[in-house]
């Protein structure tokens, strides 16, 4: 009788550039069938378009093994331009990163880490990727290196093994950097979806639009997917 591979490592795909370079590094080191990848839909502006774009990457990538929650806190508690239709998504000026930005959704990560650590003690895999990027961000708090330390210490402490451990392959690479090395991968860029406030064709002027325009252009490479003729570019 056949068995199915052991899942070793469960990666958080949100469809977007990032994570979706993070993904292809864990099938490259674990092998698709071992790879599980885990979706939140949190009432986010493009949330149905980032849906879209996680699925059609774990089929380009092989990644059988799906989970799709949603967290309905996050947008009920607001405070962010990505949860809350109050708040304008604001276009990207020249200095990024200085200040965390109104579309910080506050202590997002921690949801879907938690999410992700509980289903990995399930499937019994001993490593979570996440595309968390502390270089060329937007300065977003849960993204940088102390923080994903201090989870570490968490699962340590709160898991039936302790075994489990979060790693950022990205965390200290500059964008440019990341598109060279989902190019160098043949990370399925023309499916993922960045953009904070379109679904049809990405604006080009929200600050994620900006960041990975700009790493495009500084790689040497064509950005593969469908932007606003009008939109100005950074």
């Amino acid at each position: 009788m056949l068995t199915s591979p052991a899942i070793r490592a469960v990666v958080v795909l949100s469809g977007g550039m990032d994570s979706t370079v993070c993904a292809t590094l864990a099938v490259r080191e674990h092998g698709a069938e071992s790879v599980a990848a885990l979706h939140v839909s949190y009432g986010q502006r493009t949330e149905v378009r980032e849906r879209q774009a996680f699925e059609g990457i774990c089929d380009r990538l092989g990644i059988a093994r799906r989970l799709v929650v949603r967290n309905d806190a996050l947008s009920a508690i607001g405070g962010s331009a990505l949860t809350d239709s109050k708040l304008e998504v604001p276009d990207a000026g020249l200095e990024i990163g200085h200040e965390v930005p109104i579309t910080y959704v506050p202590f997002r990560n921690a949801h879907f880490l938690s999410v992700a650590v509980s289903w990995a003690e399930v499937l019994g895999a001993d490593k979570i990727f996440i595309g968390a990027v502390a270089q060329d961000s937007s300065g977003y708090p849960d993204c940088r290196p102390e923080y994903y330390d201090a989870f570490n210490h968490v699962i340590r402490t709160g898991t039936r093994d302790g075994s489990i451990q979060i790693v950022t392959p990205l965390i200290s690479l500059r964008k440019a950097e990341i598109v060279r090395l989902g190019v160098e991968l043949a990370a399925p860029f023309d499916l993922t979806w960045s953009c904070y406030s379109r679904v049809d064709a990405a604006c080009g002027i929200c600050e994620s639009c900006a960041l990975r325009l700009r790493a495009f252009q500084a790689a040497g490479a064509v950005d593969p997917i469908p932007y606003q003729p009008q939109a100005a570019r950074q």
